[in-house]
């Protein structure tokens, strides 16, 4: 796969893409980081085709306390695990997100959530 990805680091805000230029976009564990959700979601609507579709998961701040002890105690290094608190803590509730869906140009969204995350995909008009 080496001829066919490239790693770049870029700000999501100003992705160094053409407009409709992918199928689909995916991003993991990373929406609690971005400092203006709006903007990089407008970001993936521009990049994607028409048709395209987007992927979004991240942890989410109210899962259940069991889950949450679940995943500390798979963490064992102190340092890793007091990241994965300070992620959860800043991670959406599925209404904080759907909030902020609505103020971007991605319409056709569905949010799911599992005991640890929420999932966020769609397709672009």
């Amino acid at each position: 796969m080496n001829d066919r990805v490239t790693y770049r680091v870029k700000d999501a805000r100003e992705l160094p893409f053409e407009d409709n230029t992918f199928d689909a976009v995916f991003t993991n564990a990373s929406l609690h980081a971005w400092e203006a959700p709006e903007s990089t979601l407008n970001e993936i609507h521009r990049v994607l085709k028409s048709g395209g579709h987007y992927y979004i998961s991240d942890l989410r701040r109210d899962m259940n306390p069991v889950a949450k002890l679940l995943l500390k105690m798979q963490t064992k290094k102190k340092d890793l695990r007091a990241g994965l608190i300070a992620s959860i803590n800043a991670a959406y509730t599925e209404e904080e997100i759907k909030n902020i869906l609505l103020r971007t140009k991605l319409s056709d969204f569905e949010i799911s959530k599992n005991p640890f995350s929420l999932i966020v995909k769609g397709i672009k008009k």
